[in-house]
């Protein structure tokens, strides 16, 4: 019988590409995803109730609060989500592998570049509570954190990536301010998912980093964007994070994906040589097209 990979926030975009994604590169599985509809993932009680029916061989955590905004609007229902119920998940998954997808939001954003053995220094809510959930999932040796960078996809509810909500920006007629000195490393949501079903099925536990190869600014990815979304020129202005008013913003959290890039059977693109490289519009441009490596 095929083992079963469990797959917590299903409606959101990294673990929706995992699903549509898994008859293509985790054969070897059974998946299953589950979703707030299945289970509230603060109630101890429904999510231990889950495990003993499921059995599951494997976890790929992807269930999070991780609007920034929210999370600095309740805090404490941050902690649940990201914290409490990542610890009683990675608790019952002691004996298996374990995947929590974490955010480079762990950083302060005053280096760039950052590697695994970077100290973290998280200037948010959302920030603080995914470097808290990352000490407990590291205290098991067979358990992995894995950083992800921003991540571009279309999502079931159309508002979980940042191009959705670049998008879903403009349907107001708001002009939309992208910072030239605030850098990123975004990657489309399906080489995400790709690189995760690899690294679960090595089976080499630890801290990885995963982006795109790019490192580049929130105006930078807006230009190379506007050829695939041509609604966005002349609705997107340049401006700077100093001029900023809200809460911290990390200026750089670029990452280095070495570490992860020598364990993967293919190249982490960056987002504008990924861009380049898509030819029709008519399958979804975040994900890998059928043929390709």
């Amino acid at each position: 019988m095929a083992r079963l990979a469990l797959i917590t926030g299903a409606a959101g975009l990294i673990g929706h590409y995992l699903l549509t994604t898994a008859p293509r590169w985790a054969s070897r599985w059974e998946v299953r995803g589950i979703t707030r509809q299945d289970v509230d993932l603060t109630d101890a009680g429904a999510v231990r109730r889950l495990w003993r029916d499921l059995h599951p061989h494997a976890v790929i955590h992807c269930a999070a609060q991780s609007r920034t905004g929210l999370c600095q609007q309740d805090p404490t229902l941050a902690q649940r989500i990201n914290v409490k119920a990542t610890a009683l998940l990675a608790e019952l998954a002691a004996e298996i592998p374990f995947l929590f997808l974490s955010s480079d939001q762990v950083f302060d954003g005053s280096k760039g570049r950052y590697v695994e053995t970077d100290p973290v220094n998280p200037l948010n809510v959302y920030g603080e509570t995914k470097a808290e959930a990352e000490r407990i999932v590291l205290q098991n040796p067979r358990h992995s954190v894995i950083r992800v960078a921003l991540n571009a996809g279309t999502s079931p509810t159309g508002d979980r990536s940042f191009v959705e909500d670049m998008r879903n920006s403009l349907k107001g007629g708001t002009l939309l301010t992208l910072f030239t000195d605030e850098f990123r490393c975004p990657l489309p949501a399906g080489m995400t998912a790709r690189a995760l079903w690899e690294l679960i099925d090595q089976d080499r536990p630890g801290l990885y980093h995963l982006g795109g190869a790019e490192r580049l600014s929130r105006w930078e990815i807006g230009q190379a964007l506007i050829s695939w979304y041509p609604e966005l020129a002349g609705q997107i202005q340049p401006d700077s994070v100093g001029t900023y008013t809200g809460a911290p913003r990390p200026p750089d959290l670029s990452m280095r994906c070495d570490k992860l890039q020598g364990l993967l059977s293919f190249p982490l693109s960056g987002l504008r040589a990924w861009l380049a490289g898509r030819t029709s519009a008519g399958q979804d441009l975040w994900d890998y097209p059928e043929g390709s490596l």
